[in-house]
């Protein structure tokens, strides 16, 4: 998987103290998996609620320091603490973050590394990241989710549930503004292999233009939701989907209906 061995084995350690509501998320939850471009550079674990965060980030560290790591806390707020772990000459950042717990499924627990955001949370946590903020590493990301899992455009309009303040169309347009890469951008990523630039920015804009299609032809009252398919067992575009039903979020998120 593309982790550092460093970080794969610090994540696996810190899956012991891991629950429903401290769970592995960001980058280095979406590169766990083996077709993902790039290597993260640190652990992201959200937490719902700021005395969460100090709970699991106080028992984290009681863990690591009994198993001979390190660590050297850079930054130490309510709700958010980053620390440098070392070992053995190797160290990664690892950040313990308080984030909403509004979600569209509940945490899931990853046989390697604990509990996990979801893959579809944090694909929309991606596309909301990306609108605000220019980074090649959210770039990719998002592609790989658009090539892997689900469409921009059904992202766009799930993304919208959980930041009610955009619109689908209104996301898109920020998106238009990302994705001006340059070679630079991709030489300070740890690349899983070498990517051409121009074929990363010909995938870009065509997701980008999948966006508009897809939102021309949905009901305006489902704004925020995305569409599951019992038949298919997964989220899905729901165009020519019979069985796609929608799916809306809430705190702690829900499994849908057609699965239990």
């Amino acid at each position: 998987m593309p982790l550092t061995d460093h970080q794969a084995r610090l994540a696996r350690l810190l899956s012991e103290n891991r629950t429903f509501d401290s769970y592995l998320a960001g980058g280095a939850a979406i590169l766990i998996e083996p077709a993902t471009t790039r290597f993260s550079r640190d652990l992201d674990y959200f937490h719902d609620s700021e005395a969460r965060v100090a709970e699991a980030f106080a028992a984290d560290r009681k863990l690591l320091e009994a198993n001979g790591y390190a660590l050297e806390v850079d930054l130490n707020q309510p709700g958010y603490i980053r620390a440098i772990v070392r070992k053995d000459g190797q160290s990664t950042k690892v950040e313990w973050a308080h984030d909403s717990s509004w979600r569209f499924m509940p945490t899931v627990r990853d046989p390697q590394v604990g509990f996990v955001l979801h893959p579809v949370d944090l694909a929309v946590n991606k596309v909301l990241a990306l609108a605000g903020r220019d980074e090649a590493r959210d770039v990719l990301d998002t592609l790989h989710f658009h090539r892997s899992l689900l469409g921009l455009g059904p992202l766009c309009w799930a993304a919208c549930g959980k930041d009610p303040g955009y619109s689908p169309l209104s996301l898109l347009e920020l998106l238009r503004r990302r994705g001006k890469t340059r070679a630079e951008d991709l030489a300070r990523l740890a690349l899983a292999e070498p990517l051409d630039l121009r074929v990363v920015k010909s995938a870009w804009l065509e997701a980008l233009d999948s966006v508009e299609p897809f939102v021309a032809v949905r009901p305006p009252d489902e704004i925020g939701c995305l569409y599951y398919s019992a038949s298919r067992r997964a989220f899905v575009d729901p165009r020519g989907v019979e069985d796609a039903l929608p799916h809306f979020g809430r705190p702690g998120g829900v499994v849908p209906r057609v699965m239990g």
